[in-house]
């Protein structure tokens, strides 16, 4: 039997996007959930992994990549989830964190067939997410006030998404 991972998605942000007012009442929300994941996970020596959009600087490294979310319009949101010297980084250039990354690889490394998917956003990179971890086969887990929307009808839809991945309930 292998482990858990938690994987925390795109909330290293700068919130200067075209839906970041819809997005961070949600986010505002879901920060403290996640960093609670977060502080459970290197409790129980779980791996944390971060899978973050690299918003297009490929010569960026995730160094830069917090640095810049740092100094963006909700730094505030950002510095409670910077990645702690044990936390693995993947970025990522599309909705899913499996789609050209080497995170299913570093999943097999670590002999992990269980993620708790946390982050944002609900209606786009956790529900690609979710479905292509579902399709390797592994366990996916998504608590829902871990997990931030942009459109409220979006966590009802994530119940029945759950219901059909056969999703576990305990995060951690």
């Amino acid at each position: 039997m292998g482990k858990t991972a938690l994987i925390v998605i795109d909330m290293i942000n700068n919130y200067e996007h075209p839906d970041a007012e819809l997005l961070i009442p949600s986010a505002e929300h879901a920060v403290p959930r996640i960093v609670r994941l977060i502080e459970a996970a290197q409790q129980r020596d779980v791996p944390v992994i971060y899978a973050n959009d690299n918003f297009g600087q490929w010569r960026s490294h995730h160094g830069e990549i917090v640095e810049t979310a740092l100094a963006g319009a909700r730094g505030d949101l950002v510095e409670p989830l910077r990645p702690g010297e044990t936390s693995l980084f993947v970025a990522k250039a599309r909705h899913s964190i499996f789609y050209e990354t080497p995170l299913a690889y570093l999943l097999s490394q670590l002999d992990v067939d269980h993620i708790v998917l946390c982050g944002q956003v609900t209606e786009q990179c956790i529900l690609h997410s979710a479905l292509d971890a579902h399709i390797r086969r592994l366990g996916v887990t998504i608590p829902n006030d871990a997990v931030a929307h942009i459109y409220s009808a979006w966590i009802h839809r994530l119940d029945v998404c759950g219901q059909f991945l056969g999703e576990r309930r305990s995060a951690l």
